[in-house]
């Protein structure tokens, strides 16, 4: 049995905590066949349509669909979506004793309308604003610092949505540090100065971008670093913003990931990033390829993986994701037989 094997075999024993924005996913599929009378906008006749998890909740998805016990910590509106959202938690084996009703928000909800396999629209419901409710925060940390020791990592998930404030995550950075824990995070970029020594972070290209423009790692212009901050374009560029992020928040590691480049390894005492190409076949649809690296990322670690290997099987749960319509968790099976 190859060592990725063995790393895939240990994750149905491990127990892992998502806190973040938990979203409700719509997706309404049919055709076009003209156009509409009203106004220069196709008409599409639906076919089927169906609910998902999203945000945060797809990357509890995608552990859950790798074998681990997932615990989901967030917070809902006091809707039907929100009770369907509860429902394809339980439905897909995913702890909800962390999600809590919020009655001043409602349930972040995305639908996405497709004709002929392309996204015609998008359709978002969300207020982004702090809760009213603050002991709603007070009762995820809280959640989260009784039961902490029954898990083997944390992952946040950050959507930018109103959850992952700066004391959510210095309460919890400050908690998983105190206690010996992996803790990886799916960065924004309005939060990135506190995700101070953690286990590793995973932005993209856009992400790094703007995380080198925003953390004002140097005191007067971003261009003193020797760094074009404006877009990432050479392997030189990435390179130099990668170990600057590394250092600045003094990370264990990085993982920049680029599309159709591939991903980019920063860790700490080591002299040169590990590149790695991508393994994607064709890309049908990036939704959710994100959410699929931080699962598979933070699941090797816990299962003892280097992050060399945990960076390379991710990738390789990305490549399978990419070519799925929306976003579709990666299951053991799909990684097992792509690692062939």
């Amino acid at each position: 049995m190859s060592i990725y094997k063995k790393i895939i075999s240990r994750f149905n024993k491990k127990n892992i905590l998502v806190v973040g924005d938990i979203i409700l996913d719509r997706y309404i599929q049919g055709t076009v066949t003209r156009i509409s009378p009203e106004a220069p906008v196709p008409i599409v006749l639906e076919e089927k349509s169906f609910y998902t998890t999203g945000g945060a909740a797809n990357v509890s998805q995608n552990l859950s669909s790798l074998g681990a016990n997932v615990t989901q910590v967030g917070r809902i509106g006091n809707d039907f979506d929100g009770k369907l959202l509860k429902r394809e938690l339980k439905r897909k084996n995913i702890d909800i004793n962390g999600v809590f009703l919020d009655k001043n928000i409602p349930t972040i909800t995305k639908t996405r309308i497709i004709a002929q396999h392309q996204q015609i629209v998008r359709i978002d419901r969300e207020n982004i604003k702090e809760s009213k409710d603050r002991s709603i925060f007070n009762k995820i940390l809280n959640f989260i610092e009784k039961r902490i020791d029954n898990y083997d990592a944390i992952i946040i998930s950050d959507y930018g949505k109103g959850l992952i404030t700066p004391k959510v995550i210095d309460s919890l950075c400050s908690l998983a540090l105190a206690k010996n824990k992996i803790i990886t995070v799916d960065p924004k970029v309005e939060n990135f100065g506190y995700y101070k020594k953690v286990t590793a972070i995973t932005p993209n290209k856009s992400e790094a971008e703007n995380a080198i423009r925003n953390i004002k790692i140097t005191h007067e212009r971003g261009s003193s670093l020797g760094i074009n901050i404006d877009k990432l374009e050479k392997d030189s560029d990435i390179d130099k913003a990668g170990e600057k992020l590394l250092e600045f928040l003094d990370l264990e590691s990085l993982l920049i990931t680029l599309g159709e480049r591939g991903m980019r390894l920063f860790e700490k005492g080591k002299k040169k990033p590990y590149s790695i190409s991508t393994k994607a076949q064709e890309v049908f649809d990036v939704t959710g390829a994100g959410d699929a690296v931080i699962s598979v990322f933070t699941l090797c670690l816990a299962s003892n993986a280097t992050k060399r290997q945990a960076a390379e099987l991710s990738n390789i749960a990305a490549g399978i994701v990419v070519g799925k319509m929306g976003a579709v968790a990666v299951t053991k099976e799909e990684l097992m037989e792509a690692i062939k």
